[in-house]
């Protein structure tokens, strides 16, 4: 549990683009379910389409780094042409790595007190 990195990201579509991004999550699903430390990845929209939250959690900082190039290098383009990423709560220990990548998304990182998971 403690080597776990998940995070909250928050973004606003872009006017005209919900359909792209749909389209791109589900792209992006299938390669991330191919991904071995993947353990979380889901997509919610608002009742009124504008804002989307993306949760992502992955075994340890190595899964999250594979998924986070994998994503660079695939999708970010796209990503960026259908939505503006208003907050990214990263929530345990990552590497200094994946921080180096996270916080190009405005990355905010919270260190656990207490709590488990099952």
């Amino acid at each position: 549990m403690d080597d776990q990195v998940s995070w909250l990201l928050e973004m606003t579509v872009k006017p005209g683009e919900l359909d792209n991004l749909k389209t791109l999550i589900k792209e992006m699903i299938e390669s991330t379910r191919a991904e071995p430390g993947a353990l979380n990845y889901q997509w919610c929209v608002s009742d009124d389409d504008t804002t989307v939250h993306n949760f992502d959690r992955y075994s340890d900082s190595a899964a999250a780094k594979t998924h986070l190039d994998g994503f660079l290098a695939n999708y970010a383009g796209r990503y960026m042409a259908a939505v503006d990423t208003t907050r990214l709560s990263v929530y345990g220990a990552p590497s200094d790595e994946v921080k180096e990548i996270l916080n190009g998304f405005g990355g905010v990182y919270y260190g656990l007190i207490e709590g488990f998971t099952r």
